[in-house]
């Protein structure tokens, strides 16, 4: 038997980061892999939730075994303000879902999208987080995603990519684009 072959999968750890475009689109694209494959995908989203995104309203198609829930107010830390403590307690309370989600045994794979930035901004002590991965399920698939992957993290990581800007279209002046961006 190959090791491709095998009939006890390993929950992977992933991480999506760097400065280019793309980390949570690649996550939501293995999500929709693991689905099609069967799997049951949470994606939690610790900074975003203040708009609407076409990716919202595409996994409502899926039922309860494609779930998104945006846990955040929109982006923070924007031009290097203090950090709100609404900020700071709403992303307490998503780090608080985001563990019992990777705990519970009703997922096969956990997004956590942006959570790479809450650590970042110190809104979310990654050892923490690095001790709840390590004690999740053996099949609990898990991908971090946001700029700036805390060392310990990308340690304990199977997997990092990280996506580097060569060039993006906002340099020219064009605006975020619905259904390319959001």
């Amino acid at each position: 038997m190959s090791e491709l072959d095998n009939d006890a999968p390993r929950g992977l750890l992933l991480i999506n980061t760097g400065p280019g475009k793309g980390k949570t689109t690649a996550a939501l694209g293995t999500a929709l892999r693991a689905v099609g494959n069967g799997m049951r995908v949470l994606v939690l989203q610790f900074l975003k939730g203040s708009w609407s995104c076409g990716e919202l309203d595409a996994v409502d198609r899926f039922g309860d075994r494609f779930v998104i829930r945006q846990m955040g107010r929109g982006f923070v830390k924007v031009g290097g303000a203090e950090t709100d403590p609404e900020d700071i307690r709403l992303v307490e309370a998503a780090w608080a879902e985001a563990d019992n989600a990777i705990h519970s045994g009703d997922w096969d794979l956990v997004v956590l999208d942006e959570i790479n930035y809450a650590i970042f901004y110190k809104m979310l002590d990654p050892q923490r987080v690095a001790d709840a991965l390590e004690s999740r399920s053996e099949h609990v698939h898990v991908i971090l995603t946001g700029r700036n992957a805390h060392p310990l993290l990308i340690e304990l990581a199977d997997t990092v990519t990280e996506m580097r800007e060569l060039k993006h279209a906002y340099q020219k002046g064009i605006l975020a684009q619905r259904g390319i961006e959001y």
